[in-house]
């Protein structure tokens, strides 16, 4: 399936928005009789300041320009949030023209990882490639490491469900986020790649990336049922790696002296057994080598 076909997607997303809200979300008089959900194109132009003809051709895709302006006012008139909000203006072509394709990851921020060892502390590309982790993150997704990336793990292993707890919740925000990363113009063909075959292979991700009025859920926790060490309740943050737009660094963090915090820490031991384990192997080796 083409996702970069000429698909109509902020058109789909306008009407998506406009549908979810009444006259007295708005500030509207409700009138009677109305044959369509939501706001008429009529009204969500006055609350924007635009011209009817002007938003209807957004709508129809025979405008997909506007300026930084109409976009915010429009954003303003739909009562959209940050997130559809930048969506928004990434599908009108306001966003940076591309994503980052590094693959490096520099040494200081591998120590930045690594200076978090209470938590785990990961850098992914747009795509959800992890391209650096400190150990506590390399143990803590170790069930998930046959695939690529975190979101092939989400949507194509057997085992994800038992893995994510709140698989609903993750599966809605990386959604939004593969959804923003396609919004660049033009998007990463990496994103492309894994969007295309996500589509394919899942059917609960091709339902997910059809519903438009998914934009933004939250992401803010992470609930994961390890094989190793149990239950996890984690804090889940991301932000953005300054210098290289698409990458990002995720902190999965744990309240001190809770018992999510303990499995961490227990993780972290866990990891750092298993790197002196195989140095001592290998030094077993050399000896019996005479190297």
């Amino acid at each position: 399936m083409d996702v970069n076909s000429s698909a109509n997607r902020m058109g789909d997303f306008l009407r998506a928005q406009r549908a979810q809200l009444t006259p007295e979300d708005v500030g509207l008089p409700a009138n009677g009789g109305r044959r369509v959900r939501g706001l008429r194109r009529e009204e969500v132009a006055v609350l924007a300041g635009v011209s009817a003809d002007y938003y209807a051709r957004m709508e129809q895709g025979r405008e997909r320009t506007p300026s930084a302006q109409v976009a915010e006012a429009i954003s303003a008139a739909l009562r959209l949030g940050p997130d559809g909000r930048d969506y928004l203006f990434r599908l009108a072509r306001l966003s940076p023209s591309t994503l980052s394709s590094d693959t490096d990851v520099s040494d200081e921020l591998q120590q930045t990882l690594d200076a978090f060892p209470h938590a785990a502390a990961f850098v992914t590309n747009a795509a959800s490639r992890v391209l650096a982790a400190n150990a506590t993150a390399t143990a803590l997704f170790a069930p998930m490491s046959g695939h690529e990336t975190l979101v092939g793990a989400l949507f194509l292993d057997a085992g994800a469900r038992q893995f994510y707890v709140d698989w609903e919740n993750a599966a809605m925000a990386e959604v939004c986020t593969l959804r923003l990363a396609m919004s660049y113009a033009p998007p990463h063909p990496e994103v492309v790649a894994l969007v295309e075959r996500l589509i394919e292979n899942s059917a609960p991700f091709r339902a997910l990336w059809n519903d438009d009025n998914i934009t933004g859920a939250p992401a803010t926790s992470r609930v994961i049922e390890h094989p190793t060490v149990g239950l996890l309740r984690l804090a889940h943050q991301r932000f953005d790696v300054r210098g290289a737009p698409g990458l990002e660094l995720t902190l999965l963090t744990a309240p001190p002296g809770s018992q999510s915090a303990e499995a961490l820490a227990r993780l972290a031991r866990l990891s750092d057994a298993a790197v002196d384990s195989s140095f001592a192997e290998l030094t077993r080796q050399l000896d019996i080598g005479g190297i």
